[in-house]
């Protein structure tokens, strides 16, 4: 019987109840049959002692003396004694109950019948001296069975009482022993790739706490090597920062001394992939700093509108700058304040790289309109441009890091779009990206994670731009 191997998963509970739960029932029956079995040989062993007296004592007394009357009821609901007297010829003579065809029996001592379906228990005495006459002892056999199982009954009933008491016991047990192990399994899951902490072993069984111990070793070690890696991409982003810095400074004097249409389009591909390096290398700051920040900042209730206000202002002059038209954009409906419990500076990371990528992706004389909604699911914002959008078979890809739309030219870095889907993992929410139907654009869609794929695709919240 293979109880822990019985599936992919093995439970430990169900194993620790399925050993235990049948062999405290087995136990139990077990009691039960050698409760009744003893009780029934000592009532019997009792009973039998009793009937002999009686038997003996009608003979020494002269087996002629009136039997005292008995009646059915108290023979079979009170176990009250038969006497009969039988003559040598082996008729009966005379009974304290008329009616009970117990036989004689052939020999003396004690013998059970059974009588039109009744058992019978019977004591026959040796032939009295001078009249040969017999005495016969009769008591029901059923009145016996019952007066055992009563008496097995008693001194089990503790028993059973505590049977189911100790199952349920061992049940609570079981369950808050897998209680601490879940409790274990979720501190587990909570662990957030910028905070990794170990596991407290505070109330941990004692069967569980290696395996704890040996996951919080795992934990150090993936903290260390993720804290290793944070510490190399930010010094190396630090040591190019500077040199990419000085050659794009001096490419601009070079562009100043060139005399008119020389090699000016070569020259203006030289810049323009220094500028991409200088944008690669500031995302990757952005991002340690957003790491940094996500360990050490804690979660507070944000206001999105304020906060949607706050990153246009701070990008309206980008725009202005490129010609296009950045705003917020309303129904005119009154729109109460939506919050959000996450760390601010996830959200206005979310929101700028959104902006800054639809920013960057429109051409000029463009609109990006920025919307916000309360929803049945929650709050609900909207990043909307009239840029090229994004090719239908690599909407999924594009928040992979450093990835590119082919044809897009030098201007992203390919990290914009992961940073904010990062961002608003840490805040519950998740941003879908999908093309609009009335022209060229895209529709960066903030919502919360629990929507699920078999929700409608995501549609405007309000009138497309022009």
């Amino acid at each position: 019987m293979h109880i822990l191997s019985s599936g992919p998963m093995c439970s430990l509970r169900r194993a620790l109840l399925l050993w235990l739960v049948p062999l405290f029932l087995i136990v139990g029956a077990a009691s039960a049959a050698f409760s009744y079995w003893s009780y029934n040989r000592m009532v019997g062993e009792f009973l039998d002692e009793q009937m002999m007296q009686l038997g003996d004592s009608i003979v020494m007394q002269d087996e002629r003396v009136a039997l005292p009357p008995v009646t059915t009821e108290r023979v079979h609901k009170w176990g009250s004694y038969i006497a009969q007297v039988w003559t040598p010829e082996g008729r009966l003579e005379r009974a304290s109950l008329a009616g009970v065809d117990v036989p004689l029996g052939r020999s003396p001592g004690f013998q059970d019948f059974m009588v039109d379906g009744s058992p019978w228990r019977a004591y026959t005495t040796p032939p009295a001296k001078g009249t040969g006459n017999r005495v016969q002892i009769v008591q029901s056999g059923e009145f016996r069975r019952q007066l055992a199982v009563e008496r097995a009954g008693a001194a089990l009933a503790p028993v059973m009482i505590l049977l189911p008491l100790a199952i349920l016991i061992l049940w609570g047990v079981a369950a808050k022993l897998s209680r601490e192990v879940h409790n274990i399994g979720r501190a587990a899951a909570e662990q957030d790739v910028n905070d990794i902490h170990e596991l407290p072993m505070t109330r941990v069984p004692a069967e569980v706490a290696p395996l704890v111990e040996s996951f919080n070793d795992l934990l150090a070690r993936l903290r260390d090597a993720f804290e290793t890696k944070r510490r190399f991409v930010q010094d190396a982003a630090h040591e190019l920062r500077t040199p990419i810095t000085a050659v794009a400074l001096q490419l601009e004097n070079v562009r100043r001394d060139l005399p008119p249409g020389a090699c000016l389009d070569s020259f203006s591909q030289l810049q323009a992939g220094v500028s991409r390096a200088q944008r690669l290398v500031d995302q990757l700051l952005k991002l340690l700093r957003n790491d940094t920040r996500a360990a050490q900042e804690a979660p507070v209730m944000v206001d999105l509108q304020a906060q949607v206000h706050q990153s246009i202002d701070g990008l309206i002059a980008l725009a202005d700058q490129q010609g296009i038209d950045l705003g917020f954009v309303s129904d005119g409906a009154p729109l109460p304040a939506p919050l959000l419990r996450c760390a601010a500076g996830d959200l206005r990371s979310l929101l700028d790289n959104l902006i800054e990528n639809a920013l960057r992706y429109t051409p000029q004389g463009g609109v990006v309109d920025v919307r916000l909604a309360a929803t049945p699911r929650g709050p609900v914002i909207e990043v909307v441009d009239t840029g090229p959008g994004i090719p239908q078979d690599q909407l999924g890809r594009v928040f992979d890091r450093f990835f590119r739309v082919p044809g897009t030219g030098p201007r992203g870095s390919g990290l914009g779009l992961s940073i904010a889907q990062s961002a608003a993992q840490r805040c519950g929410l998740r941003v879908v990206l999908r093309n609009r139907d009335d022209r060229s654009g895209l529709i960066a869609r903030i919502e919360p994670a629990a929507a699920t794929a078999g929700h409608a695709p995501a549609r405007p919240l309000s009138p497309a731009v022009a």
